[in-house]
């Protein structure tokens, strides 16, 4: 019985020629698509219904250490499996061969010697015009890829599902037959294309030069592979890896054209993913240190093109360190996301904006002034918007944090490019850190000399510190009477070559590698051992010791393990010993509270020193076991000159003396301001009025002359 199609001819099977010529066209066409198969980067075979080989390709035949006379018609599959691997297949292929196909069945090839290699196996039933399954046809793929190709394998295994659709078409171009992995990957089925020209799948995305050297290379080679964009059914762009094969019969006459295709859109999209991961920062999104190089040499060509000036900054988030320590990183990246944002907020469209690393952002400028002179007053006009915006608090739900930024900025010249203009800023930025931090620093000529100094500073210190070269001095505290009650211990540093150097000249550098733990544990353990000798004497055995903490000994895990040592090893009284904490430091430690109580179990007291030019609050300070607070120095000075600075040292007093604590005025100068502040209630002071800070012998030998400050002068001399 025959059936007639309007889509396409079918030729008359009541002939016996007909049919003889159509089965060995079917066959020519199967050596082909075998063909297609013969240098894939896969292994790839054929096998019968009891499992053994019709065909196999190069690939699979190099893994199993075989040529194809020794294999075809001769041997199964199941013989170059590991044993477990044979159960497996064995179980599920006869039913796939009757019923289905293999989706990336997990199996273990064995090669020559016996070596294993873990493959991922698929194949689908190839049918007789009767519609029965004659053989099976597979792919296999090597699984034991790195960790490195891993997205690529699986995108590989993803792109199987398409990799046997194929499209077969008369000599004219007429498609006469598809397969199902061509209707899944299209939407496409075998009744609306049969008869039509693959043409129909055209995007739209290529010039019509392209589909003509497509054509032109087919016929001249019988081959073409190449990226084609292409269209489904529901109008949706996808790309394909697609390869056409012409197919010639014996009197080298055309006979059929075969497209094969691959959907490689998830590939495509993986690796356009992975160019960009590999270009910008994961959390922030920001072009990261890898793609900064890139985008400093187009900014630069731009300047030297247009005659606009440009510059790149350096931005660093001040003591972002602490918030990452105390809050955690989560924190840490959400402080980052909010810088982002920040700095977004202040650039301009032609700007652009770099994460290089850690809390690090780069920033270039485009389209400044052509003069330089204009160029760098733009530039310090966005450093110092840049440095407004990062000093505001970052509010979270149920927090706040505080920071600020440090900025090295370099303007771009005609020899600008990547390397300098980023070693520049980097000393800049270093610069702007050593200056006090929250500030913005130029690159100058001889900031290279700068850093070097600064270099020779901190190895100095290190040699210091192992020949034991630091000193305490100490100031006195007294009372409104003159009677000295303390004193403060104040580390100085006795160099070889530059003589006394005071604390502000090395703290910063001390603080940024370290080194202030260890300065920071022979400070307490000489202050501690020089408050033994006061207890032996009956004129000094009240004082009491102040000694200043830095914020990185206290987040110190075994801060307060160590505290107890040292005051242990000393044998001293812990009530005289008062350790004196900044208020950054006692409101950015989450544990601050349980640290503090912990030493005050055992006695030690504790000093809010500098208080009034943090961000203390009431409700925060009345939680600190406190027993004094100190007055800054910065407030004491404005006595008389700036008055609102006199109303804030009343109120500091008013309110320590409602917390039932003392208050030490630190930085007393002149009798006017002491007069002011004990008429004010404060009667705890030190400062250059009764004594600069001295050595220990000195100390005692004033005490020696005077029990009490009756003759201020002693003190001065």
């Amino acid at each position: 019985m025959s059936k007639t199609s309007t889509s396409s001819p079918v030729p008359d099977t009541s002939s016996a020629t007909n049919v003889a010529d159509l089965e060995a066209k079917l066959r020519s066409l199967e050596q082909e698509i075998v063909g297609v198969y013969e240098h894939a980067p896969f292994g790839s075979h054929t096998l019968d219904a009891d499992g053994t080989f019709l065909a196999v390709n190069k690939r699979e035949l190099a893994w199993i250490g075989s040529s194809s006379e020794a294999l075809i018609g001769k041997k199964k599959f199941l013989d170059c499996l590991s044993e477990k691997s044979r159960s497996r297949f064995q179980a599920v292929y006869s039913e796939a061969f009757a019923n289905g196909s293999i989706e990336n069945m997990e199996l273990v090839l064995l090669g020559k010697e016996g070596e294993e290699r873990p493959i991922a196996l698929s194949s689908v039933g190839v049918k007789d015009t009767a519609g029965n399954v004659i053989k099976h046809r597979a792919v296999i793929f090597d699984t034991t890829q790195n960790r490195q190709h891993e997205l690529q394998q699986r995108i590989a295994s993803v792109a199987f599902e398409s990799l046997s659709g194929m499209c077969v078409t008369d000599s004219q171009g007429a498609i006469i037959r598809v397969n199902n992995a061509f209707v899944r990957v299209t939407g496409y089925g075998p009744q609306e294309v049969i008869g039509k020209t693959p043409l129909m799948l055209i995007s739209g995305q290529h010039e019509k030069a392209r589909y003509q050297a497509i054509q032109a290379s087919v016929l001249a080679h019988g081959v073409w592979h190449g990226e084609v964009a292409s269209r489904r059914r529901d109008g949706q762009l996808h790309t394909v890896w697609l390869s056409i094969n012409k197919v010639m019969g014996e009197d080298g006459a055309t006979t059929h054209y075969i497209g094969s295709f691959v959907d490689i859109t998830a590939m495509k999209s993986a690796e356009a993913a992975a160019l960009h991961c590999a270009a910008h920062d994961a959390l922030t999104q920001l072009p990261n240190r890898r793609s900064l190089e890139e985008l400093t040499a187009k900014a630069a060509a731009r300047a030297r093109l247009s005659g606009c000036g440009g510059a790149m900054m350096l931005i660093d988030l001040d003591h972002f360190k602490l918030i990452n320590d105390t809050r955690g990183h989560d924190v840490g990246d959400k402080v980052l996301i909010e810088t982002v944002h920040r700095l977004r907020g202040v650039l301009s469209r032609a700007d652009s904006l770099a994460r290089l690393g850690g809390d690090e952002f780069v920033v270039l400028l485009e389209e400044l002034s052509g003069t330089p002179r204009e160029a760098e007053a733009q530039a310090r006009r966005v450093g110092e918007e840049i440095l407004a915006v990062l000093s505001e608090d970052y509010v979270f739900d149920h927090f706040t944090c505080r920071s600020s930024g440090s900025i090295g900025l370099d303007m771009f010249s005609d020899a600008a490019n990547y390397a300098d203009l980023l070693k520049h800023v980097d000393l800049a930025l270093y610069q702007s850190k050593y200056g006090g931090r929250n500030t913005l620093r130029f690159f100058f000529a001889n900031m290279q000399n700068v850093v070097s100094d600064r270099i020779t500073l901190e190895e100095d210190l290190r040699q210091g510190l192992v020949r034991h070269e630091f000193i305490l001095h100490y100031q006195p505290q007294v009372n409104h009477v003159g009677g000295i009650v303390g004193a403060e211990a104040l580390v100085r540093w006795l160099h070889p070559e530059r003589g006394l150097i005071c604390p502000g000249e090395f703290m910063a550098v001390a603080e940024e590698t370290g080194l202030i733990l260890p300065l920071g544990q022979w400070v307490l353990e000489t202050a501690c051992a020089q408050l033994k000798r006061w207890e032996g004497d009956a004129r000094t055995g009240q004082l009491e010791l102040s000694v200043n903490v830095s914020a990185y000994q206290f987040r110190q895990p075994d801060f307060v393990a160590s505290v107890k040592q040292v005051v242990a090893a000393s044998d001293i009284n812990p009530a005289r010993l008062r350790l004196e904490l900044t208020e950054s430091m006692v409101f950015n430690v989450d544990n601050t509270i349980e640290k503090m109580n912990a030493l005050r179990e055992v006695g030690v007291m504790f000093v809010l020193d500098d208080f009034g030019t943090g961000y203390s609050s009431l409700s925060s300070l009345t939680r600190l076991p406190l027993s004094q607070i100190k007055i800054d120095q910065s407030f004491v000075r404005n006595i008389g000159i700036q008055p609102t600075d006199s109303v804030i040292i009343q109120t500091i007093i008013a309110m320590a003396d409602a917390l039932d604590m003392d208050v030490v005025a630190e930085g007393v100068e002149t009798e006017q301001q002491f007069a002011f502040l004990h008429r004010n209630g404060c009667n705890l002071f030190q400062g250059y009025l009764y004594s600069r800070p001295v050595p220990a012998d000195a100390f005692d030998a004033f005490m020696n002359r005077a029990g009490r400050l009756a003759d201020v002068s002693c003190w001065q001399s």
